[in-house]
Order: C-alpha cells, then sequence, then structure tokens
C-alpha cells in the first residue's frame, strides 16, 4: 500500500472556504488578534510572525509595521529594531527546536522571488542537516510534522525566557 500524508488542514481551503482578505497581508495582521494570525511577539516598529506555508518547523517572518517595499526605504531604528527582533528570533527557535542551522533572508522584489514584493520581510528558517528528504527531492513536497498551532504556542512561550 502507498504511504497517505493527511492534510485535513487544507479541506478549507480546498473547498474554496478560505476568504482572501483585501489589502496587504502583513498590514492585516498589525490590528489583528496575535492568536488568530500566529504574531509570535511584537516590538516597537516590527512584529514576527509564523510563515503560513513553511519551508520547515519554526519558519518566521520579521515583518516591520511600516509599509515598505524594501530594506533601505526602513528607518534607521527600524532597522535596527529589526536585527535586535532577529537575534531574539534566533535564540527562541534555538530553545524550542534546537536547528543546527538557519537560512536568514530576504526576497526584495518579485523578480528575486518574493511572493509579497510590496512589503518588505525576513525569513527566518532553522535548519538540520539531512532535512531535505526524498518528498522534497522526487516530489517538490515538504513535510512539516509540527502544526502552526504547536509552533505559534512554543515559540510564544519560549520568546521572553532568560538568556536573550
Amino acid at each position: 500500500m502507498d504511504p497517505i500524508l493527511w492534510t485535513p488542514w487544507r479541506m478549507p481551503y480546498l473547498r474554496g472556504e478560505v476568504e482572501k482578505q483585501p489589502g496587504c497581508v502583513f498590514c492585516n495582521k498589525v490590528d489583528a488578534d496575535d492568536d488568530v494570525e500566529f504574531v509570535v511577539a511584537r516590538s516597537e516598529y516590527v512584529f514576527v510572525t509564523l510563515n503560513a506555508y513553511p519551508y520547515n518547523n519554526g519558519h518566521l517572518l520579521i515583518v516591520p509595521y511600516a509599509h515598505v517595499a524594501s530594506v533601505e526605504d526602513l528607518a534607521p531604528d527600524a532597522l535596527l529594531d529589526l536585527m535586535q527582533t532577529l537575534n531574539k528570533s534566533i535564540a527562541a527557535l534555538r530553545r524550542v527546536y534546537n536547528p543546527q542551522a538557519f537560512n536568514v533572508g530576504a526576497n526584495i522584489g518579485a523578480a528575486a522571488g518574493a511572493g509579497i514584493a510590496e512589503h518588505f520581510h525576513v525569513h527566518v528558517v532553522p535548519r538540520w542537516g539531512g532535512d531535505t528528504n526524498f518528498m522534497t527531492v522526487t516530489a517538490g513536497t515538504r513535510i512539516i510534522p509540527d502544526a502552526l498551532e504547536d509552533t505559534y504556542r512554543d515559540l510564544r512561550a519560549a520568546w521572553d525566557e532568560p538568556g536573550d
């Protein structure tokens, strides 16, 4: 028998029951309920949210409140806050997942691969040796063993732990 991958959380999307919200997906999170939008943390100029389509467990996005398309459009205080929040993100991810490495980066502009090119954001992706398996290579499919709700709960709890 062929293996079966169960993904029941995708059914509302497949049935067309998920409404696309008007406006910028990141700007919509600014005043939203953190628990609903999976906003892990907020600082003065940026917030940290889970990627709804993660590459790996714990894939975070650091998003400025300012709706700008590129990093050079951010004020110096926002840049400092973004980098300090990046450090806190990595520390929380280490506590929760103990990754061996990280990919940190931004795709600025659609030609660079930005899915949401109009609102600059930074990806923080925890990595482990061998985290690319046959599913990724042969089927172009990622296996994420942790539910977003569990990832959110664990990272929220780890965010303010001592050691930052």
